[in-house]
């Protein structure tokens, strides 16, 4: 049973990377970013491709990083250059992505099981489970990111990119170029997404070209998920709301598979409990507005 929360706990924290991601382009950016759909199998196939091409595990995650800042960077070009709306920027990234993941692979799988990676060399080192190992690397990862996100968001350009946000018009107004600052956050957001995509394939044991299939769904859930249970006050506490609302729907998922619900069935269940999340203001207003009808 302990193993099999730290397993759950482990996937939850290296998913979060992903899930900070897609809360600075949808909660700092006020963008829906679809490219994440493709950017997080990217960086697990650029990561598998290093890794089993012996080029190490430090060029591994700098690849997959750096693959998923181009595909951010393409994202943001679209949008600020072309005048291509963002959501449909993102589809178009998401979809040209299906291909380069290909090439880069050279096929559509790439098998991790007789390579080391992250997990493996955690093991080694101490004398753990692979459950406690998933869990160390997902908390390493989860607390590095965020303390670097907080960071560089506390710093002159992160103030920037969320004043961006927040109001491009005044903005624009204090002399701040929007255009790169929205360029700026997609490519950190889809690079911190390509990360988190190369930890879950070495925790998998192998890289897809099809892993990414609704991974924009599973950060919106954490996202809101660690949102209404945490309500945060501020920045910092946003960015471990997010960290635990990943870890909580995982830990949802794990208990709604061990009471039956079949595997084919968990993107609906993930679809419907954002849907819900997200309408939960509107339902406490309309049920706080029933109830002061009833008391009248």
């Amino acid at each position: 049973m302990l193993d099999l929360m730290l397993s759950t706990a482990g996937q939850g924290l290296q998913w979060a990377v992903m899930a900070l991601g897609v809360f600075l382009t949808f909660r700092i950016l006020d963008i829906a970013d679809l490219s994440v759909e493709g950017s997080f199998p990217l960086g697990a196939a650029a990561a598998a491709y290093a890794i089993v091409s012996g080029w190490g595990l430090p060029a591994a995650f700098l690849y997959a990083v750096t693959a998923g800042a181009v595909a951010g960077g393409v994202t943001g070009l679209l949008t600020t250059k072309l005048r291509i709306p963002p959501l449909l920027a993102g589809i178009l990234t998401m979809i040209g992505l299906y291909s380069v993941n290909l090439h880069v692979m050279g096929k559509s799988n790439i098998g991790l099981l007789q390579d080391e990676t992250i997990f493996t060399l955690v093991e080694s080192w101490l004398p753990v489970s692979s459950a406690l190992s998933g869990f160390i690397v997902g908390l390493a990862f989860a607390f590095i990111v965020g303390s670097a996100i907080y960071w560089f968001f506390g710093t002159e350009l992160g103030t920037a990119v969320r004043a961006t946000g927040f109001n491009p018009q005044m903005a624009r107004a204090q002399g701040i170029n929007t255009n790169a600052m929205t360029v700026l956050g997609l490519v950190v957001s889809n690079a911190l997404v390509a990360l988190s995509g190369a930890t879950v394939a070495q925790a998998n044991g192998f890289a897809d070209v099809g892993m990414g299939v609704g991974t924009i769904v599973i950060g919106l859930a954490s996202v809101i998920i660690g949102e209404v249970l945490f309500a945060p006050k501020s920045f910092k506490t946003s960015l471990i709301a997010v960290t635990a609302g990943s870890v909580v729907y995982r830990i949802v998922i794990a208990v709604v598979l061990e009471l039956g619900m079949p595997p084919n069935d968990l993107k609906l269940f993930t679809a419907v409990l954002v849907a819900l999340a997200l309408s939960l203001p509107l339902i406490k207003e309309k049920a706080g507005g029933l109830l002061r009808s009833n008391r009248a």
